[in-house]
């Protein structure tokens, strides 16, 4: 049974449409985000309102919730289409609304809980200190912060707080980057971010002559925060977010048995944490974060700053680090490590310029690798492994099942049997009436009884426990006890779907000022209703949001924490070789290069095309 006392301790998986979100229940989550049909930030995966719908009443069983991301900015003519889609939302099952633009604050909505977007740039205590108090329940940070940052916001302010601990990383301040725009008419804030920071881009001195080529200077490496869980729950962190709504079902079903796992242990050996949802995950495979997706592990900033967060040579996944290339044959080389690879596996390494190159292995012996292509292979390269065929098969084929733990109690008399199921929470019962005489063999009678009321077949449920009331035992057809079984599970059923309670949003402060009383065109306010909220929490002065603007020359279209200086050793308060000004340029288009020193961060300010007249 759960106890209101204990932290409820809560991982939050991905979701692109129903079968990812019935893949993440099964293996563990205890919530799910999913985008809503329209207006979420990853528009390519928005999810239909029917599927939402079954989405909820797969998930609420386990009492896992289920939140829609509608974390886009509006414009005008698309706040009445907003509006009601909320409402259909709240109808189909939703739990929670996750979005960036205030409008919703003022519109007419049903009373779904808010959380607020990580869009909103959520990264010190005065703005989320504020969301708590203007009727937000969770606030979701920044992925920049540190440990000590995230616990000076959630020891300072009211509402939820949750984490990214998995997955890709935004080099700029979430919802505060509109490098997109500067090369198309593609926008992030919109849902349809282009990915510009993953690009390879040329590095130019002042004189615009170049100190590097083609390198990919923007481009992070991926989080995984698995060895700090403990350490973010003490901090204050309450839901465990992965990232991740674009990626395939391998990596939903890998990542979230790997953080359930090790969310589970932590739980298990302290006396003041409890899961959020309910059921055991039963997995037929071990997973390992290393057999997906990943662009190289990071933990980012969260232990401070630190260098090497960065992948200059590609933005591709690199996987496994296998070993170096010590010898190459005709149709095969020679690692330095012993490695157990098969048919099928897909190996990359770098070329000689840089670029990574791609094949798969035909078979391996020992240290010997005969490879599908030899082209580019030469001693001295390192050899990694982006695709692990028998593992990948491992989880393609493997069974998922999430199964709830029962009591129960029967009891047996001359012309009754009454069963009654509970799952610590809730309780539900059945009876069926006949004429039940005294057992001539009373263990079998009892062994039958337990055996049948024991097989829960299809169900989410296991019986652990049954307590046998007959005195005597008496005897009870197979048949009935079968019915009786499936009565006591519909009605169990009932009972647990009438209990499931939504929580709902909480009040606003009309009277809470917001932390300053001007916003620049970087807050992205774009319509009335966000405006009129801005301007009734003491806003004075509202540049239109950047998302508005045709031409962002001149314009900060990017901040953040990263640093291009420090990462290539080039920190200016270390007296670096070159201290002129730098600049980024891809296809033309040039962006100067800012640095904050006072704060450790960076800028980019886009400075127009260099072949239609730029600098």
């Amino acid at each position: 049974m759960l106890k209101s006392s204990l932290r409820r301790i809560e991982l939050l998986a991905p979701v692109r449409d129903l079968e990812h979100g019935k893949a993440a229940v099964l293996c563990g989550a205890d919530a799910l985000y999913v985008g809503a049909p329209r207006f979420g930030a990853r528009a390519a995966v928005g999810v239909e309102e029917a599927q939402i719908a079954e989405l909820c009443r797969f998930a609420h069983r386990y009492r896992v919730r289920v939140y829609v991301a509608m974390n886009t900015v509006l414009y005008e003519q698309e706040l009445a289409e907003a509006e009601r889609m909320v409402h259909r939302l709240w109808q189909v099952g939703a739990d929670a609304l996750i979005v960036q633009d205030l409008a919703f604050l003022r519109m007419d909505l049903p009373p779904i809980e808010l959380h607020a977007s990580t869009q909103m740039f959520n990264a010190d205590l005065a703005r989320t200190a504020f969301w708590a108090g203007a009727g937000f329940s969770r606030v979701i940070l920044e992925r920049a912060l540190t440990l000590e940052e995230i616990e000076r916001i959630a020891r300072g302010t009211e509402a939820e707080i949750e984490a990214f601990i998995h997955g890709a990383i935004c080099v700029g301040y979430s919802g505060r980057c509109y490098m997109s725009r500067t090369m198309s008419a593609r926008s992030g804030n919109r849902g349809d971010c282009s990915q510009s920071c993953r690009l390879p881009y040329n590095l130019l001195d002042e004189q615009f002559r170049p100190l590097m080529r083609d390198k990919h200077l923007l481009s992070v490496r991926d989080l995984n925060l698995s060895g700090h869980l403990e350490a973010m729950i003490d901090a204050g962190v309450t839901s465990f977010k992965i990232e991740g709504r674009l990626k395939d079902m391998n990596y939903v079903r890998n990542v979230v048995g790997w953080y359930r796992r090790e969310l589970d242990e932590i739980i298990a050996r302290r006396n003041d944490l409890q899961r959020a949802s309910v059921g055991e995950s039963m997995l037929e495979f071990a997973p390992d974060p290393a057999k997906s997706f990943s662009r190289g592990a990071t933990t980012y900033y969260l232990d401070g700053r630190v260098p090497d967060v960065s992948s200059f040579d590609t933005p591709k996944s690199m996987g496994e680090r296998l070993g170096r290339v010590v010898r190459v044959g005709r149709d095969r080389v020679e690692l330095d490590t012993l490695q157990e690879l098969a048919s099928g596996d897909g190996i990359c390494f770098r070329g000689a310029d840089g670029v990574l190159i791609g094949t798969h292995v035909n078979r391996c012996e020992g240290k010997w690798v005969y490879p599908n292509r030899m082209e580019g292979l030469r001693p001295g390269v390192w050899l990694y492994r982006n695709y692990d065929h028998r593992f990948v098969s491992a989880v393609s084929r493997s069974r998922f099942k999430r199964i709830i733990p029962l009591s129960g109690s029967v009891k047996v008399e001359s012309e009754t049997v009454r069963l009654r199921l509970s799952d610590g929470t809730v309780s539900a019962e059945a009876a069926l009436t006949g004429s039940f005489e005294p057992a001539r063999q009373e263990k079998q009678a009892e062994e039958t009884l337990r055996t049948q009321l024991a097989r829960m077949g299809e169900s989410i449920y296991r019986l652990d426990t049954l307590e046998v009331l007959s005195s005597p035992m008496r005897f009870v057809p197979a048949s009935v006890l079968s019915s009786l079984r499936r009565e006591a599970i519909a009605a169990l059923d009932r009972a647990r779907e009438e209990a499931y309670v939504r929580r709902t949003r909480k009040p606003e402060d009309r009277n809470l000022p917001f932390p300053v009383e001007t916003l620049s065109g970087a807050e992205n306010v774009t319509n009335s209703l966000a405006e009129r909220f801005y301007r009734e929490h003491g806003v004075r002065t509202i540049e239109p949001g950047y998302d508005l603007r045709e031409d962002l020359r001149d314009r900060t279209v990017m901040r953040m924490r990263y640093c291009l200086r420090r990462e290539l050793g080039w920190c200016l308060k270390e007296k670096p070789s070159y201290r002129g000004r730098l600049y980024l340029e891809h296809g033309g288009y040039l962006y100067e290069l800012h640095f904050d020193c006072a704060r450790c961060g960076m800028e980019l300010i886009y400075r127009g095309r260099r072949d239609r007249g730029g600098k």
